[in-house]
């Protein structure tokens, strides 16, 4: 058996599903067979794929004292590269409701799934587009201790 870390599966007649990024379509995809899908191992994307770092995207981390007088890190939004109020209201523009989430997974943070689905086409056939309708995601607050 051969695994193929951070691959979906997708196998002649096989279907899968791709999600976006925050605000980005996502899809459902059927395997097709062929040379690509065979030197890809049946397997495709689990998704986009990151342009920025979470770091580069919501800003370093700095060691502040809270009132309550214990250390913790926080974000500085001087060093990032993601405007996050600016990428909340382009969501909400799209009538978006969004609930959670950070500087770290905004829209300009990975490239567009359609391109990247693009490099797939001989393994690949994308069977259905979904729209997203909302984004609801643990907020920049919150402890995630599965994140990168």
């Amino acid at each position: 058996m051969v695994i193929r870390k951070g691959a979906t599966p997708i196998a002649p007649g096989q279907r899968s599903f791709v999600g976006g990024s925050m605000g980005d379509v996502s899809v459902i995809l059927e395997g097709v067979e062929g040379e690509e899908a065979r030197s890809a191992l049946y397997s495709t994307v689990h998704g986009a794929g990151r342009v920025l770092s979470r770091t580069q995207a919501a800003g370093k981390y700095r060691k502040v004292v809270g009132p309550d007088g214990k250390k913790r890190r926080e974000r500085d939004p001087s060093t990032a590269l993601i405007d996050w109020p600016a990428a909340q209201a382009e969501l909400r523009s799209k009538g978006l409701e969004l609930r959670g989430g950070g500087a770290d997974e905004a829209p300009g943070v990975y490239k567009r799934l359609e391109d990247v689905l693009g490099y797939h086409a001989g393994s690949i056939r994308v069977a259905h587009t979904l729209q997203p309708l909302g984004v609801a995601m643990a907020g920049a607050d919150v402890f995630d201790p599965y994140k990168d």
